[in-house]
């Protein structure tokens, strides 16, 4: 399975750069005619930047990422219908014990914003009781807030040993991170943005295309160099 894995991860890094371009492909356009940055964007952007400056110059809230990152095990056990026997925290790690376990449970933490996904839950659970329509775009700022702290935690996270990317290898976890982290990106985009998923399916797909078909055109060439023929 791990010679396997490596192979999935291989084959997945066009997919990367796919993704990756698509994903600049709608940020162009998700204002062409109006303004640089709408107000949602723009409160989305102030609520990231105070978290790389609160990241920078406070102690790091250790127990708080070790909380969400147990939390996303557990939710993401539960959506595969696993029981959880065990959950630890504390300041400098944590443990959850689940029945059953697949890469998405295990990788999950590194993917998941789950801060900004309780966010946005609270949001839409509180709207049809309350009027949250003077708070929208401080809403925004919460989500810039809680996923530039799900990108800066994760950057550190995979800076150091980590039993959940030895588990499933190196190479496959990081592509399956990078691929679903920037998916989600993409997805909120489309969500608050002028860009449609028809436009960003339609661009995937040209990008898909594009990467593969240069893949395709380069393997053989580095094989031809490897067994020395021409």
């Amino acid at each position: 399975m791990r010679i396997l894995r490596l192979i999935i991860g291989v084959l997945l890094l066009p997919a990367c750069a796919s993704v990756t371009l698509s994903l600049c492909d709608i940020t162009r356009a998700m204002q062409p005619d109006t303004e640089l940055f709408p107000p949602q964007a723009l409160w989305f952007l102030v609520g990231f930047t105070a978290w790389l400056v609160l990241f920078a110059i406070m102690p790091m809230p250790l127990r708080t990422y070790v909380f969400g990152h147990e939390l996303t095990h557990v939710v993401w056990a539960k959506l595969f219908k696993a029981d959880v026997t065990e959950f630890k925290v504390g300041s400098k790690g944590g443990s959850v014990k689940v029945s059953k376990n697949n890469f998405l449970i295990t990788l999950a933490p590194y993917f998941f914003p789950i801060y900004t996904f309780l966010v946005i839950l609270l949001y839409y659970a509180l709207y049809p009781f309350i009027d949250l329509k003077p708070f929208e775009l401080g809403w925004y700022a919460m989500i810039g807030l809680t996923w530039s702290f799900h990108i800066t935690f994760t950057i550190v996270a995979l800076c150091h040993h980590q039993p959940d990317i030895k588990l499933y290898g190196f190479i496959f976890s990081y592509v399956v991170i990078y691929l679903l982290n920037l998916l989600g990106i993409a997805l909120w985009i489309v969500i608050i943005g002028a860009p449609t998923l028809e436009l960003f399916v339609e661009s995937l797909h040209d990008q898909f295309r594009f990467a593969y078909g240069e893949a395709g055109a380069i393997v053989p060439m580095i094989i031809s160099i490897v067994s020395g023929t021409d």
